[in-house]
């Protein structure tokens, strides 16, 4: 027992320090990435969900754009894993949905096991896509009303976004490439 809490007790390191430069290009493509799959992806959904839904979604993907524009070197980042892991996720997420009885709290818990299950399983984890799986179960009943074109509109097209636009700007500095891989 003494053991397993000494796992717990965690190192000194610091993080690594960050150029100003660095800095700019990844709240650049925040900016850009945010704004673009705001404007455009989500103009065309409103009258199939409710603007708190788009909150929900952007929150989700508002942590995409952390990892994809802040930490573009990251196996999260990859265009694998942030296509992947938003799509099988929220495929999960509204499969559970329309499968499983009506607790919400139980609905919920599954959808994000499962998604992190599967995408574990498919290489493809992306930690925000257990928000997207969380999303198609605690959203509102226009969300449950569109099914599996939630998983097309708005989260593929999102995605798309996000990553047209992390091709784009991490790819603008000379000390980053983007992707380190795709598949």
């Amino acid at each position: 027992m003494k053991n397993y809490f000494k796992k717990m007790k965690g190192g000194t390191k610091e993080q690594n320090s960050v150029s100003i430069f660095e800095v700019f290009w990844s709240a650049l493509g925040a900016i850009l990435g945010i704004s673009l799959l705001h404007y455009v992806a989500f103009d065309y959904v409103t009258d199939l969900i409710t603007e708190s839904d788009i909150k929900y979604i952007i929150g989700s993907f508002g942590a995409s754009a952390v990892l994809v524009y802040g930490i573009p070197d990251s196996p999260y980042s990859q265009p694998r894993n942030l296509v992947g892991g938003h799509i099988l996720s929220a495929f999960v997420g509204v499969l559970c949905y329309q499968l499983l009885p009506t607790e919400t709290w139980l609905i919920a818990s599954i959808a994000v096991a499962g998604s992190l299950a599967l995408m574990q399983l498919t290489h493809t984890l992306h930690p925000p896509g257990g928000a997207t799986a969380l999303i198609a179960v605690i959203g509102s009943s226009q969300v449950h009303e569109i099914g599996y074109l939630y998983v097309l509109l708005p989260v593929a097209r999102g995605t798309v976004i996000l990553l047209v636009v992390a091709l784009i700007i991490n790819n603008l500095s000379k000390k980053r490439c983007y992707p380190k891989f795709w598949i």
